[in-house]
């Protein structure tokens, strides 16, 4: 499965905002270019559909950035692929349904309303809370007494 770049780097973004955790500071689309190491001007493309999906709100001026409208743990990866990677997130069109309508229902039933399903649920099962959490844990460290 082929994940546009613009869903990963969305993806990273709300990462970044997630573990900013207070959540008052907001962060600037400069601070997390630098982080992600992308260009601040695609990354201001991919805040705009965060935006305007509900997912961050921004804040203009010295003192500006972004940040989460909700708890990370009210945010799933499901909302992230939602607003970003809409074709993947579209229903299997028909193949054959008037040539061959018993192999188009056992192809919908049997393959796509399943896949669709699957995807649906792990998306919507990983937490942007999770996903920050694993984020910030180091598992190098750990501290060796000799």
């Amino acid at each position: 499965m082929k994940i546009s770049a613009k869903t990963r780097y969305g993806i990273a973004t709300m990462i970044c905002l997630a573990c900013n955790r207070d959540n008052i500071n907001r962060t600037s689309a400069i601070a997390i270019a630098d982080k992600l190491k992308v260009s601040k001007i695609y990354l201001e493309q991919v805040m705009a559909s965060l935006k305007l999906a509900g997912l961050v709100s921004s804040t203009k001026g010295s003192q500006g950035g972004y940040c989460l409208t909700r708890g990370s743990a009210t945010i799933t990866v499901y909302d992230i692929f939602s607003a970003l990677e809409v074709s993947l997130l579209e229903k299997t069109g028909d193949t054959v349904p008037k040539a061959q309508e018993l192999i188009e229902k056992s192809m919908r039933s049997l393959i796509f309303d399943k896949l669709d399903e699957s995807v649906i649920a792990l998306l919507s099962g990983i937490t942007l809370e999770e996903l920050a959490l694993s984020a910030q844990s180091d598992d190098d460290s750990y501290m060796y007494y000799v």
